[in-house]
């Protein structure tokens, strides 16, 4: 009898044991996924900028400082808007991005023949 349990005990432990390498590993993955996501939609307002600057270094500077010199004479309420409006433009850039790249959002699997498949 006192076998029985020790075995249906390590048989319990067994199944419900947590493989930190593993969370280590899809955490890792995720936080490359959230990382890589948010420098491409910085690039995409980059880009934005860019544009309509005709592509050019000057005209991207000179947009950038109509941007600033509005920002900076704006009325508190108007800055506020400009804060909603980024935000929400920035959400939806970061969701647009999420939904091209869901696929990589979980680290691939191994196949059962791989020889690494512990």
């Amino acid at each position: 009898m006192a076998t029985r349990s020790t075995e249906a005990g390590k048989a319990a432990r067994g199944a419900a044991t947590f493989d930190l390498g593993a969370a280590l590993h899809v955490g890792l993955h995720f936080a490359g996924f959230l990382a890589s996501t948010l420098l491409m939609t910085w690039g995409l307002f980059a880009l934005f900028f860019l544009a309509i600057g005709g592509f050019s270094l000057d005209g991207l500077m000179n947009q950038l400082n109509n941007l600033t010199a509005r920002y900076v004479i704006a009325t508190p309420a108007r800055v506020a808007s400009f804060k909603t409006i980024f935000a929400v433009a920035h959400l939806i850039l970061s969701a647009s991005l999420i939904i091209l790249r869901r696929d990589r959002i979980m680290p691939p699997a191994r196949s059962q023949g791989d020889p690494r498949n512990g």
